[in-house]
């Protein structure tokens, strides 16, 4: 492909040597790049690509697109100036694989809370509806029935365009894709043709990347921003930010709540262990989806298929078959009657939330014992919040690791630690070992009692020091449970 036609829409300032050449890749990582690549130098938060564009000469690099030239550049090889190589990349990975956004019916998720929800969902639904059918989520990555590994919430740019290339060749007309503040803020979303854009909610979260709540909420505001107005966008009404992501968008203003008028309403009439009846414009669900959260969830999932050109009656009757979500809300029922419930509660929002939700079903007469860490590397101002959370609410808790990366346990533990109140000092025990926590949670609990085990959820590692080790809660806690049961 001719570079001068991946450079379409890039707007350069400088240029040294020739566009009109072929290229063979373009790549932003100089440790893949080879003979007759593209090579972009991104500015990142540990590395700048700027220091390897002579690492990227030396393997055999045709052109180099930057924010500024090197002080030596080499004769036959083409220089390009640009002010954010983060947004000409986008760009460029749109051209080189023919812009496939603008042949889907592209929905963007964000939120801090319920993106993988709506969006696998949603997935599934339109499966259900005999639609061909896309999905980039923090789970997995679906074209169509082919799936394949995720490693971001939102893949990088390259990756993003290639998988929606692939859904072209197989004739897939939807894509849901779930839309981080990192993945907005670093420009992968740019040049992506949106159909329309959901809200979910906005809580504590990502602070250690974004430095202020306002800097956060803006970042999620540029994908409605940036819709056309052929697009919709859809908003949690009673999310005091929902009415913020709206302020400026072009697209086609829509709202869906639980409390609050809305464009979709929804309601709660009965809540089970097993599940929940539900009210949609003045229709009757019953769904298997526990939870105030998940009754937001299914109504931003019915309005969007709605928006999307489904019959509202048939949506409703796919609304009601939906599964949940691995490692969301999933739970199960030992033989000694304990209730089991893993969930990806990982933010303060998202812990209350389920622990709410848990205490609401619950009769008074168990106890709830909750088992929960805070990441490592990642926003140490949350730690004390979730401490205090997960003891006020629960009978016990057990703080221990999840994913500590660089830092030792002890001390995101000890973090925790500080925000627990006088009076709930007693209902915690610390133990660093996560397969031992979870064991101990099931020791102390009786017939009946309710054990959550959040923050991990769908993940089947424990990340320590830059080592992935296999590790599932779900499974932990099966077999943990199991033993007893013998």
């Amino acid at each position: 492909m001719l570079l001068k036609d991946i450079l379409y829409g890039v707007a350069l300032s400088a240029v040294s040597g020739h566009t009109n050449i072929m290229i063979n890749q373009i790549h932003f990582d100089s440790r893949r790049v080879e003979m007759d690549d593209v090579f972009v130098a991104i500015r990142g938060l540990t590395s700048d690509g700027h220091e390897f564009i002579a690492k990227a000469v030396e393997s055999g690099v045709i052109a180099i697109v930057c924010e500024e030239f090197p002080e030596l550049m080499v004769n036959g090889i083409t220089y390009l100036k640009v002010e954010n190589t983060n947004s000409a990349l986008a760009i460029m990975a749109g051209n080189f694989y023919g812009n496939p956004s603008k042949n889907l019916k592209l929905v963007g998720v964000t939120g801090t809370n319920g993106k993988t929800t709506v969006t696998t969902l949603l997935y599934n639904l339109l499966k259900k509806a005999g639609y061909k059918v896309g999905l980039l989520s923090t789970i997995k990555v679906m074209v169509d029935t082919k799936e394949y590994p995720a490693t971001h919430t939102t893949p990088d740019v390259m990756a993003i365009n290639k998988y929606m290339s692939l859904m072209n060749e197989e004739g897939v007309e939807f894509c849901l894709m779930e839309v981080s503040s990192h993945g907005i803020h670093q420009k992968r979303t740019e040049g992506l043709h949106f159909t329309g854009a959901i809200f979910t909610n906005l809580s504590h979260d990502h602070l250690d990347y974004h430095k202020t709540f306002a800097a956060y909420r803006d970042t999620k505001k540029r994908l409605f921003d940036t819709l056309s107005k052929k697009a919709f966008a859809l908003v949690n009404i009673d999310d005091k930010n929902g009415l913020v992501m709206l302020q400026n968008t072009p697209a086609k203003k829509l709202t869906y709540g639980l409390k609050s008028y809305a464009d979709y309403r929804g309601q709660i009439l009965e809540k089970q262990f097993d599940g929940q009846l539900l009210k949609i414009d003045d229709n009757e669900i019953w769904t298997k989806l526990i939870g105030d959260f998940n009754a937001y969830n299914l109504l931003a999932i019915y309005a969007t298929a709605h928006l999307m050109g489904l019959d509202k009656m048939e949506v409703l009757r796919w609304v009601s078959e939906l599964e949940t979500v691995d490692g969301r809300f999933q739970y199960f029922i030992s033989k000694n009657k304990i209730k089991a419930i893993v969930d990806y509660a990982h933010t303060p929002d998202a812990l209350k939330n389920v622990l709410i939700t848990i205490n609401a079903l619950r009769t008074g007469n168990e106890n709830v014992i909750t088992v929960v860490g805070c990441g490592g590397d990642r926003d140490k101002s949350k730690r004390p919040v979730m401490g205090h959370i997960a003891s006020d609410l629960s009978d016990q808790a057990i703080f221990t690791s999840d994913n500590p990366r660089t830092e030792p346990p002890m001390e995101i533990i000890k973090a925790m630690e500080t925000g627990v109140e006088p009076q709930n000092t007693k209902k915690i025990l610390s133990i660093e070992d996560r397969r031992q926590a979870i064991k101990a949670a099931c020791k102390l609990a009786d017939s009946n009692d309710i054990i959550l085990v959040a923050g991990k959820g769908h993940e089947t590692y424990q990340e320590t020091n830059g080592v992935r080790k296999d590790f599932d809660d779900y499974k932990e806690l099966q077999e943990a449970l199991a033993s007893m049961d013998k």
